[in-house]
């Protein structure tokens, strides 16, 4: 009966994705968006007035930059994690949201350098590997980013494996959304892997340039509950969704 339940779900949860159900509803209230944005607009003031103060504070540039990363200033946040590699070259390697504010600030190349570098500093998280992916997409093809996908031979915590299997194409958005519904997880962890999955199905589908899928997923991905409180890492891959979402809604309001 559960399992059957779970299967259920899953098939809900496809169908809605395909026909687009609510994906043009945003799943943040309006107030909220709103309070968002003042609080980071305040961290942006006062990182930038402490960094006047101490402009060779890490620490500082580090705030700021996802300060800025989190209100859309892409081009700010990769500047001052650009800074925190300057003041601390130890830095250079693993500085993931350097890639990723790349990746947004359109400097594709550079952002799949970062992944590059990254994988010699830590071999076995596939979502780097994920961010290389779609980094090399953009810079070139999808083709050839196919092709370039880093090869990994260590364990990496679930949903990851299943998932990096999305972007070789040997398995489909369905199947992994099912998996996860049939696992015998706990309720936390279903509602982890449903948001790295929703959040990266999302993402792909908009690589192909599918945008309407891509929305659909991205707003699951915005509208779980793990996300953006469950520590730092998630938090800040909850808002790249938020703001992914937020990018493709502009554009099928402004065709």
């Amino acid at each position: 009966m559960v399992a059957a339940f779970r299967l259920t779900a899953a098939v809900v949860v496809v169908c809605s994705i395909i026909t687009g159900v609510h994906a043009e509803d945003h799943p943040l209230p309006e107030r909220q968006r709103q309070e968002l944005a003042t609080s980071l607009d305040a961290q942006i003031a006062q990182f930038t007035k402490l960094l006047e103060a101490d402009p060779k504070k890490v620490g500082f540039y580090s705030r700021r930059g996802d300060a800025y990363f989190f209100r859309g200033r892409f081009k700010e946040s990769a500047a001052d994690y650009q800074k925190m590699v300057e003041l601390d070259p130890r830095l250079e390697k693993s500085h993931w949201r350097r890639g990723i504010a790349w990746f947004y600030a359109g400097d594709f190349k550079q952002a799949a350098h970062q992944f590059e570098i990254y994988d010699t500093f830590d071999n076995v998280d596939r979502e780097n590997g994920i961010w290389r992916f779609f980094s090399q997409a953009k810079a070139y093809d999808v083709k050839r980013a196919r092709k370039g996908l880093l090869k990994y031979k260590k364990d990496d915590r679930e949903p990851f494996p299943s998932v990096y299997k999305l972007f070789g194409e040997k398995i489909t958005p369905a199947e992994i959304l099912t998996s996860i519904a049939e696992a015998k997880i706990d309720k936390d962890e279903r509602e982890k892997r449903l948001f790295y999955a929703q959040l990266y199905i999302g993402l792909n589908h908009d690589i192909h340039g599918d945008a309407k899928k891509a929305e659909a997923h991205l707003r699951e991905a915005v509208a779980n509950k793990w996300g953006p409180t469950a520590g730092y890492g998630p938090s800040y891959m909850w808002h790249v969704g938020r703001l992914h979402y937020n990018r493709l809604q502009a554009k099928a309001n402004n065709p």
